[in-house]
């Protein structure tokens, strides 16, 4: 998955203005008690975080 499309489906399930605050905010232990930003900076694929993403804020089937 590019960061592109990553970016997107953020905004797409969170509203654009609140997708980097979560992403910037929101500890995941999904990510290994790492944020988005941390987790994508540290070397994780987009599409690995955005997995797990979903799987900690229940994004429904057809967004994943």
């Amino acid at each position: 998955m590019r960061l592109t499309i990553f970016w997107e489906r953020m905004a797409d399930h969170f509203g654009a203005a609140y997708a980097d605050s979560f992403a910037r905010d929101h500890v995941m232990a999904e990510l290994g008690g790492r944020t988005v930003h941390q987790a994508l900076d540290a070397g994780w694929e987009a599409k690995d975080v955005w997995r797990a993403v979903c799987a900690s804020m229940d994004v429904p089937a057809d967004k994943r």
